[in-house]
Order: structure tokens, then sequence, then C-alpha cells
């Protein structure tokens, strides 16, 4: 069940800042393999998470030096950025002490640093 970005969604006025990742969490389940029932609050207090790739930041940051010289320049966009490796719609597991929970019209996120992401699931060719 991949979630995406559609010209209609109420997600699109988001902005993602810097190394960071919406996520939208998938739906815990309420037993464990064995079939024992798991009471509410239990998949909240794991210390890793699963959830879809909604929206990602521009990067990682990096300064361009500024030459006093080069004034006659245009001016140029000062900073560039190291895209990430999440993208939309991958499935990342997640660390829970590295995110912050969010409720964002009624719907609950994670905006989680890439550095909280342990791994990634893409359904397309590596």
């Amino acid at each position: 069940m991949a979630i995406s970005i559609t010209p209609d969604n109420k997600l699109k006025k988001l902005i993602v800042v810097g190394d960071r990742v919406l996520i939208k969490p998938t739906t815990p389940h309420d037993r464990t393999k064995s079939g024992l029932y798991l009471p509410p609050g239990v998949q909240e207090k794991e210390k890793v998470q699963r959830g879809y790739v909604i929206k990602t930041g521009p990067g990682y940051a990096i300064p361009i030096p500024v030459d006093e010289d080069d004034a006659w320049k245009p001016d140029e966009e000062k900073v560039k950025y190291i895209p990430l490796q999440a993208k939309e719609g991958d499935l990342a597991i997640f660390l829970m002490s590295g995110s912050t929970e969010i409720v964002y019209q009624d719907e609950t996120y994670f905006i989680v640093p890439q550095g909280a992401i342990l791994m990634l699931e893409r359904e397309e060719e590596l």
C-alpha cells in the first residue's frame, strides 16, 4: 500500500525542510505472530516503527563560499543540497527516538531526520 502525493492531496501545502522526511505510519498489528492480543499503547512504545514516506526535504545543505570580488555576477542560489536517499512511496523502518510525532488535519505523521531511518524498501528495481 504505497501512499503518494497527488495534486488534490491535502499535504501538497506542507514543505519539509532540510534532511527530514514526513512519514505516515502503517497501521500497527493488534496481535503478535503467536496470536496474543496487544493492549493499546504497546506499539507506540516500540523503539522501531515503520511507515510510508510522504514527502522529503531538499537534503543536506552545502553552503557555497561567497567571493566579494564577484559582485558583478548575478545572484545565484547561495545553498546547494545533497539529496536524500528516501523517496516518496518508500517504506521506511525508523527509530522512534529520533522522530517527532505530529497531527495534521486529524492524521498522525512522523517527522524523521534521515539519520534515524534504518532501512528503506522501494518497489522499483535498484
